[in-house]
């Protein structure tokens, strides 16, 4: 994986890490709402895991940027990379029928993601290094690189999603080909573990760096806050919500919700990869409103679709824009605090928004169960368009730093 110019070359190791963990996000995701139902539960339990899993890695990236100064953040890492490990392999044991309360536990302590961004505890950690490991301009395309590389990777295993049903006509129960690839995300935290061995370990500069934050404390606050209403939206139609909609909504088979999330984490990634060139014309702060304005409007609009066809051009079309303030998100946030503060901040604007998103696919599992199919969608689009309102009056006029 080539790095931008100027960037250290360890950041290749959390760029091979983000690739598998994504590539392993990409079906679970979509696997997650048939397995629920395969094993009997209900929309409204698929949601409350959801839930469960969100928040379980909002405290965990709490803890990390309270307490995570005390270790090395490679140790950090290595445990983190255990944990996902764990969760497949618990998932896949635990999975008997009526298991809702272990597997309500175990999505709460793991790694699992049920949303098509990285939510895990994994995040504030990477980004720390990332933010070490570049300046600048340099800074904004690496950050880009590693959202584009998670979400191609994403994409590409949502086509893994056709696993079980080949295994299932070779004469696999479709509940143990189910099982197999929550095995899969294990195994795949192993080789992580392996992977993030190799890393420097940075014991003096972890044990210094301070837990909380410094004169940045105010903006990052107010980021903070803006953010937490972005996830909220976000958390209505994570990946999992939005295929059990497509499931619902047209009837849609899983191979052909997987072909879907494959080309609509394609056109993610293509659009995080050019957002650093957008930047570089407009503005860090222009790039994530203006993109994300206009894909709140086709997901609003695919929710009154009257066919599958319209529904996915619609959906096609925001997959192409709604993910283009990723990378400018984490690199004007790393880019308006001190480098002492980077992780803490990491840490303090991915917190709310993780608890934000957490209770939200709660409500939209339980609106799905009432029937209410397109309230989610709707409601999903109107927050997000008031959350890029605010942000750019808020900070349309601040001088975005060169280093």
């Amino acid at each position: 994986m080539l790095l931008p110019a100027g960037a250290a070359p360890d950041a290749r190791l959390l760029l091979i890490g983000r690739a598998l963990r994504a590539f392993t996000d990409g079906f679970v995701a979509i696997l997650l709402p048939v397995y629920l139902l395969t094993l009997g539960l209900g929309k409204w339990e698929v949601g409350l895991i959801s839930t469960a899993t969100l928040l379980g890695s909002a405290l965990a990236t709490l803890a990390v940027g309270q307490w995570g100064h005390r270790f090395p953040q490679r140790r950090l890492l290595l445990a983190a990379a255990w944990l996902m490990a764990a969760t497949g392999l618990l998932l896949a044991g635990l999975g008997g029928i009526g298991a809702f309360w272990p597997l309500l536990i175990v999505a709460f302590v793991g790694t699992m993601n049920p949303s098509s961004g990285d939510v895990s505890v994994f995040l504030p950690l990477e980004h720390a290094r990332l933010a070490e490991s570049a300046q600048g301009e340099a800074r904004t395309f690496l950050f880009a690189r590693y959202t584009f590389i998670g979400a191609l990777c994403a994409a590409t295993g949502s086509l893994a999603t056709v696993i079980p049903q080949v295994l299932t006509d070779a004469g696999l129960a479709q509940l143990d080909a189910l099982r197999l690839m929550f095995v899969a995300y294990g195994l795949t935290g192993v080789a992580i573990f392996v992977l993030y061995r190799a890393l420097p370990d940075h014991r003096v500069h972890a044990q210094a760096a301070p837990a909380r934050l410094g004169p940045s404390r105010g903006i990052v606050i107010k980021l903070a806050a803006l953010f937490s209403v972005d996830a909220f939206a976000g958390g209505l139609i994570v990946n999992t919500l939005l295929a059990l909609w497509l499931f619902e909504r047209f009837d849609l088979s899983l191979a052909a919700a997987g072909q879907f999330f494959f080309w609509a984490g394609l056109l993610s990634a293509g659009s995080q990869l050019a957002a650093p060139w957008v930047a570089r014309h407009i503005g860090l702060i222009n790039t994530m409103v203006f993109t994300h304005i206009p894909s709140s409007v086709c997901l609003i609009l695919a929710a009154f679709a009257d066919s599958l066809p319209v529904a996915l051009a619609l959906l096609f079309l925001r997959s192409a824009l709604s993910q283009m303030d990723v990378p400018t998100r984490s690199a004007f946030v790393m880019a308006v605090v001190t480098p002492a503060e980077r992780a803490a901040a990491a840490s303090f604007t991915a917190v709310p928004r993780s608890l934000a998103a957490a209770a939200s696919p709660a409500i939209g599992g339980a609106l799905f169960a009432a029937g209410w199919l397109a309230l989610p969608l709707v409601a999903c689009g109107l927050l997000k368009i008031a959350y890029d309102v605010a942000l750019w009056l808020a900070f349309r006029k601040y001088e975005e730093p060169s280093s």
